[in-house]
């Protein structure tokens, strides 16, 4: 009941605020004053970097809540536009004021909130287990798991490492430390003898030394790494950027999927970032950036906004704002682009998925097939398994962890607990009913809420009425009677992720804040207006869970938002080999550590940016998305012999590309879902024997019929609660 009460206090205060006071007010014909390091009902930490256009020979004075800040304001470099950093905002609304004489003649009400968070995403889980010291920067501070900003430098190295002792010093790595080859830079004894060398994307060659700022912002540990040099001039809001830093931020996002209740931990220093910082881009990220820390697209996006925004009033606005993510990573950057424009300009999903609310029945769907083969008296070989599951190879499964004791990790509310998490404060239904329960969905409770019956959230995961292998059934890999006793056996989920024989049903207010709050991808808000490059390494072929059709689903999820999906570019490669990027025999040269096309891919992104910044056509900004596309940036694919195919991709068997990289599909695909694949919860209709290209004896349609008791699932329609999601900022 607190849990209610304390989410509801924070939606009426958020709503007030965000939707009511942040507003300019009586503005004046040549004033122009926004707020430039945030949206203004989203201000963190105290203080608010604002641009003022005033008019030249005007008689006016700044008050920040009665105080005047006017001398807070100068110009940046080149630009008569005045900027200022205004500190001393108390938590709430602030008022700031244009004044001429004693008239107010310019409003704007900015709302600033805690470093420590919420903005956005709700009370704060409990518990959070505090890892600043994990990641090797001491204890934390308090309960937030503050820490103390720190500043520290590090050096690309020009000293070579065997191939054994580079596979040795991998091994070795721990979270927050350096990779191999780097070491740290003490800035008081000069520049090292062994200091790399890099080139940057303006054609500046500096000195590989990178400045590394991390802290905490939002409970997360925040990290921001950029080329520079110790003594040289830092970039500032009022300077434009320096040497090595090219004004252009990448926003790294983590994959995985975890249940919270914890910190989390950076990567290892120096292995995301190189082939990012070699090239003059700044790199930013957080521990609740990572998926694998909580599984919350909307605390991703709240602790993007607050460390974009320090990175702002610290050094600027950066020229573009590009995301770079892999798998639960991907997931983050569509849904961010979806829900809250503006915090990127561009996003690079590798190996993507659309979301994980819309993910999760497909892959629990393993567990429970998994649990029907083994009850079932047939006889199922492989390929059978495979054609009902869809996937490439049955065993792809396996990589979902679906091959258990009737459980699946994703919805076991102990098993899925961090190791941080003490075992005594874990939930068990007899000896602690009031433990952290840690399914997927617990971490999104402030959106889903609380099941007033069981007080455990509620869940969007059904799969009433879905026809497992009817494609399969159809096609003849597998007779009625294994379809019909797969069915009869495939049953769902308990509330503790306990496999049952009962079908999952979902709660329906659950479906409808999943679809209308952001948790599942819709193709709508920001995502028409924003360029996307696809990046597809294939491995469905290796049993791997990161499967080639989750692009093409996101594709179809944007043609029926948007009615195209121009703005996306797919790009198909060979198997993606990250050891490649570390083991290689020139590996001291930044330019041969990139075997993948990361590079490419980041600076076609860049021109492609470039290009809609500098078109000053009119028109929608989707339009000039499409419209200033690089010449070069086409669809296609990369064989293994490095030959580049160019044509459309998508479903299309007779093209070289689907040739060589086979999509395939999941069990709801393989049961008639479209191809979308968005579907939470299917609308009933009546079992139609015209959906049978088999024919079936009567005691098999009687058995049909009380498998199907309420029904059997109508894909020509949408899913219960479903609704293309608006870009909301809420």
């Amino acid at each position: 009941m607190l849990r209610i009460v304390a989410l509801a206090l924070f939606v009426a205060a958020l709503t007030a605020l965000c939707c009511n006071r942040a507003r300019a007010v009586a503005p004046v014909a040549d004033f122009g004053l926004r707020v430039i390091s945030s949206r203004p009902d989203m201000v963190s930490g105290g203080d608010v970097l604002v641009e003022l256009r005033a008019p030249a020979r005007h008689n006016w004075t700044t008050r920040l809540n009665h105080t005047d800040v006017t001398a807070s304001f100068h110009t940046k470099t080149d630009s008569d536009v005045l900027f200022a950093l205004l500190s001393g905002l108390h938590v709430g609304e602030n008022s700031l004021e244009i004044r001429s004489g004693n008239r107010a003649i310019a409003q704007l009400m900015i709302g600033n909130h805690p470093s420590t968070g919420p903005i956005l995403s709700g009370p704060h889980q409990q518990p959070f287990k505090c890892q600043t010291q994990t990641n090797g920067l001491g204890p934390a501070l308090d309960s937030d798991c503050t820490i103390k900003t720190r500043v520290e430098y590090y050096y690309k190295s020009t000293q070579f490492l065997t191939r054994e002792a580079m596979g040795a010093a991998l091994g070795s790595e721990l979270p927050g430390r350096l990779a191999p080859g780097f070491k740290l830079y003490d800035p008081s004894g000069g520049v090292p003898s062994d200091v790399a060398q890099t080139t940057t994307s303006e054609g500046r060659t500096v000195n590989y030394i990178v400045r590394r700022e991390t802290g905490t912002i939002n409970r997360a540990i925040y990290d921001i790494q950029f080329l520079h040099e110790p003594g040289q001039r830092l970039p500032s809001p009022w300077t434009r950027p320096t040497a090595g830093w090219n004004g252009r931020l990448v926003y790294v996002f983590g994959g995985g999927c975890g249940a919270g209740y914890r910190q989390g931990t950076l990567g290892v220093v120096g292995r995301t970032q190189e082939p990012l910082l070699a090239h003059g881009y700044a790199v930013a990220t957080s521990t609740l950036n990572s998926f694998a820390t909580s599984c919350n697209p909307i605390i991703s996006a709240e602790t993007m906004s607050m460390v974009k925004e320090h990175f702002i009033k610290a050094y600027g606005v950066p020229v573009h704002t590009i995301g770079w993510g892999t798998s639960g990573g991907a997931m983050q950057e569509y849904l961010i682009a979806q829900q809250y424009p503006g915090l990127l300009d561009g996003i690079i999903p590798v190996i993507s998925f659309p979301d994980m609310t819309s993910t999760i029945p497909s892959i629990s769907d393993c567990a429970l097939l998994e649990h029907a083969f083994k009850l079932s008296k047939k006889s199922w070989t492989e390929a059978q398994k495979a054609a009902v599951s869809g996937f490439a190879t049955f065993q792809t499964c396996a990589s979902w962890g679906a091959f258990g004791d009737n459980r699946w990790p994703l919805l076991d509310v102990t098993r899925f607990c961090a190791p941080e998490i003490p075992r005594e404060a874990i939930y068990d239904r007899v000896s602690n009913p009031k433990g952290v329960r840690c399914d997927v969905y617990e971490s999104e409770v402030n959106v889903l809420g609380l099941d007033p019956r069981s007080g455990f959230t509620r869940r969007p995961l059904d799969n009433v009425g879905v026809q497992y292998g009817l494609a399969a059934f159809n096609s003849g890999k597998i007779d009625a009677e294994q379809f019909l006793e797969l069915n009869e056996l495939v049953g769902g989920y308990d509330e503790d992720g306990n496999i049952v024989a009962e079908r999952t049903l979902a709660d329906e207010g659950a479906l409808r804040l999943a679809y209308r709050r952001g948790l599942v991808l819709t193709g709508g808000g920001g995502l028409q207006s924003i360029p996307i490059l696809d990046w597809r390494p294939y491995s469905d072929d290796g049993a791997d869970q990161h499967d080639e059709f989750r692009t093409f689903v996101t594709r179809a999820r944007l043609i029926a938002a948007n009615g195209n999906a121009d703005n996306q570019i797919i790009f198909v490669d060979s198997r993606y080999e990250l050891p490649l990027l570390y083991l290689n025999d020139n590996w001291n040269d930044p330019d041969a550590r990139f075997v993948g096309p990361e590079r490419e891919l980041v600076a076609l992104m860049d021109r492609w940016l470039d290009n809609i910044a500098a078109d000053d056509f009119s028109g929608p900004l989707s339009e000039r998305v499409v419209r200033n596309k690089p010449k070069n940036l086409i669809e296609g694919c990369r064989a293994t012999d490095g030959e580049r195919i160019v044509e459309p991709e998508g479903h299309n068997p007779s093209g070289k590309c689907s040739q060589l990289y086979p999509p395939h599909g999941d069990p709801r695909l393989i049961a008639g879902a479209p191809s979308a694949d968005d579907i939470l919860k299917c609308a009933l209709r009546p079992i139609d024997v015209h959906d049978y290209v088999h024919a079936m004896t009567p005691d098999q349609l009687r058995l049909l019929d009380a498998i199907f008791s309420q029904g059997v699932c109508d894909f020509s329609r949408p899913g219960v609660g479903q609704e293309i999601a608006r870009a909301a900022w809420h």
